[in-house]
């Protein structure tokens, strides 16, 4: 499969509870380093031409504010998105259980069943403190339909891998549909 009709535009939104390393996995992803200084984020939006099985992929990614279970769902973190990574520490089972709430808000406003996504248990580097085993993850990620891996900015462990599986997630439910998102079933009021 070639990409003579150009690039393939993905957008990819990371969402997550605070301090979980969103926007380490992103720079880490985008800059190819970690940087261990910690700046809230208030939302930034990174572009990266990516080439997975052959074809090449122009991804936006957004790297959102933290979540929390009262925090509403900004609506460009559901319109227009192709497929999002869902961030929690495996050293906090806090935004672990986080996670589940933000699928479920993603999927109430879209009106779908299921999502393109991925769901990261970062920080997998600092093993010592994990308070949620990587079996759960797997569990929760099944439970969603959603793939999962763990993985570590700062180690660069399974960083790319991040990105090239949420790509594998979009098209595995775009090779059925149009290659664009679905935004006519989210009705804002």
């Amino acid at each position: 499969m070639s990409s003579t009709s150009g690039l393939k535009k993905r957008k990819i939104a990371v969402l997550g509870s605070r301090s979980v390393g969103k926007s380490s996995l992103v720079k880490a992803f985008i800059e190819n380093h970690f940087v261990d200084a910690y700046y809230p984020t208030i939302e930034s939006t990174f572009a990266k031409s990516v080439t997975y099985k052959g074809v090449e992929y122009d991804c936006h990614i957004i790297d959102t504010a933290g979540q929390d279970e009262y925090s509403p769902l900004n609506t460009q973190y559901a319109i227009g998105i192709h497929g999002y990574v869902l961030v929690y520490a495996i050293t906090s089972r806090n935004s672990f259980n986080m996670i589940q709430i933000v699928y479920d808000k993603i999927i109430d406003f879209c009106g779908l069943q299921e999502i393109p996504c991925v769901i990261v248990g970062q920080k997998c580097d600092l093993v010592q403190d994990r308070q949620v085993e990587a079996i759960e993850g797997q569990r929760l990620a099944e439970a969603n339909k959603a793939a999962f891996l763990e993985s570590s900015a700062k180690d660069n462990h399974n960083v790319g891998k991040v990105f090239e599986t949420v790509l594998a997630e979009i098209e595995k439910r775009t090779s059925t549909q149009s290659a664009e998102p679905q935004t006519s079933r989210c009705v804002v009021m």
